[in-house]
């Protein structure tokens, strides 16, 4: 069935626009599932029933998280949505069955103390510091994915209006404003540190490594984590974590949230509505550490 799935990535590549890794986690998700049905003997749509699906979860249970199996559910929904549309089978097994229940996992988020700490943490006096330290501050002003900052072109950047253009899911762009301080480090970056970090190569990304390579998320990943064991910070801190801060921020400064919704690139209010939530924790918490009559 290699044939029916290479069929159905490119269909989300090309007519649906979906990032590279969001194809790769498709593919993983159904190499698992179709690799299951070929153990059972399983080698044609039409031969797929409701029980086979249902199998494939309760397999998945014990080695998956509740998100991982709601997210593999998914891609298989959306796997014989493409089959039964394309004529490819003539039914779908997996029409009638139910995602599992998910609970709403709330986003850790930083500290305005703690972003600035990280934020100071690079030595911007040498090129990997200097690249780092406007990674960092580009990241927090923005709330940008780490698979977008990494993909950022030059010719994404104006530092002349203070403003980034960026290709988020499904290849939407969006406009997003830089602000002050990431725009004086990102052009110190630019004129000062890139030129040392390419040497005699040339290259259209915005953040690169020493000769000119693109910087990889892995690399943003790794170098967040090194500054935060670093700083002793006792959370779990990745890349995305600095997106998470960003729209509690801003929330908390009085920003509206059509407007985070907008920064941030999500396609659905609700999923901002999230940042809401934690603003209301937070809350809480101050109510119940200083109100006399809240101890």
């Amino acid at each position: 069935m290699d044939v029916f799935l290479e069929s159905y990535l490119d269909y989300l590549r090309v007519e649906k626009g979906l990032a590279p890794n969001s194809i790769n986690s498709y593919r993983l998700d159904l190499n698992k599932y179709l690799s299951f049905l070929k153990s059972k003997g399983i080698t044609a749509p039409s031969k797929i029933s409701k029980k086979d699906v249902t199998n494939f979860l309760f397999y998945l249970k014990g080695k998956l998280s509740v998100n991982s199996i709601a997210r593999a559910l998914s891609s298989i929904k959306s796997f014989h949505s493409f089959l039964l549309r394309e004529k490819l089978s003539s039914s779908d097994p997996s029409g009638l069955i139910e995602a599992p229940k998910l609970g709403k996992k709330i986003p850790d988020v930083l500290s305005f103390e703690e972003v600035s700490r990280i934020l100071k943490s690079p030595n911007y006096r040498n090129a990997h510091g200097a690249r780092d330290k406007a990674i960092l501050e580009l990241m927090y002003a923005t709330g940008l994915r780490v698979s977008e900052a990494a993909n950022l072109r030059l010719m994404d950047i104006n530092l002349d209006v203070g403003f980034l253009k960026c290709r988020g899911k499904s290849s939407k762009e969006r406009i997003v404003p830089l602000g002050r301080i990431a725009q004086k480090f990102i052009k110190r970056y630019i004129e000062d540190a890139r030129p040392k970090l390419m040497g005699e190569k040339s290259s259209v990304y915005l953040f690169v490594a020493q000769g000119g390579r693109r910087l990889s998320r892995q690399s943003i990943w790794k170098m967040i984590r090194r500054i935060v064991k670093k700083l002793r910070i006792r959370k779990f801190v990745s890349p995305h974590t600095l997106r998470h801060s960003f729209a509690t921020h801003l929330l908390e400064g009085g920003a509206d949230l059509r407007s985070v919704q907008e920064l941030l690139g999500h396609a659905n209010i609700t999923t901002t509505q999230i940042y809401t939530h934690i603003n209301r924790m937070r809350l809480k918490e101050v109510h119940s550490a200083y109100h006399p009559r809240a101890k």
